[in-house]
């Protein structure tokens, strides 16, 4: 939040998944509610409310989230519970996993990210989910769009084409990076800008054990995996 308030951004989307594998979900829904212009409800948040059936998640995964549900303030579970999992801000549109499954796809390589542009009504798509900073671009009369992971300091003109944008993760992310991950947005330029932020990991960790929580839940944060 510090290094978004240095660059003085006007407004703060979230793509979903506040809840699900740390040990202060209260806390972190309650910052969404006050500072958050938008969020998305994601398929953690979803299993926390005890809305989707956790058979698929990991064992550590499931574990988390049934800690979440019965830990969830009255508060938080009304926030998230009036969260839909997808939206449009003018010429974007936003989805928690995809166009095509806002809840579940993993769009990670080129073909499902061309096949999610098929399926979209706007020029600009943001999806998360995956916990990977990404980028996909369809030029006019391409068919398979290029694509790469967004290193910290990348950036994109989005002026032409077809994008889907990924920011990454901020307390989770999986591209070996450990780093806290966002994405900046100039619509009226438009372009992308992917940041990375070092934060209190081992503040993290502890209270991940502390909770009682999978221990892997908190070794992982260390090497972004």
């Amino acid at each position: 939040m510090a290094d978004i308030e240095a660059e003085g951004i006007s407004r703060i989307w979230c793509l979903g998944d506040l809840v699900g594998y740390g040990a202060s979900p209260d806390e972190c829904v309650a910052l969404a509610a006050e500072r958050f212009e938008l969020c998305l409800i994601g398929n953690h948040d979803l299993a926390a409310l005890g809305n989707l059936d956790i058979a698929e998640f990991s064992p550590a995964a499931a574990e988390s989230a049934v800690w979440t549900r019965n830990r969830l303030g009255e508060d938080a579970m009304a926030y998230l519970g009036g969260l839909e999992y997808q939206d449009s801000v003018g010429p974007i549109g936003l989805w928690h996993a995809s166009p095509r499954d806002a809840i579940w796809e993993y769009v990670l390589s080129t073909l499902p990210a061309g096949e999610c542009m098929d399926a979209m009504s706007t020029r600009l798509g943001a999806i998360g989910h995956s916990h990977v900073a990404l980028w996909f671009c369809r030029r006019a009369g391409e068919g398979l769009p290029d694509g790469e992971p967004a290193l910290a300091g990348t950036t994109r003109d989005l002026s032409t084409g077809t994008w889907l944008l990924n920011p990454g993760a901020v307390g989770q992310p999986r591209d070996g990076d450990p780093r806290a991950a966002w994405l900046m947005l100039d619509l009226d330029g438009p372009r992308a800008f992917w940041h990375r932020v070092p934060y209190g990991i081992g503040e993290a960790t502890a209270a991940i054990r502390e909770a009682g929580l999978p221990a892997s839940l908190a070794e992982r944060l260390y090497y972004g995996q």
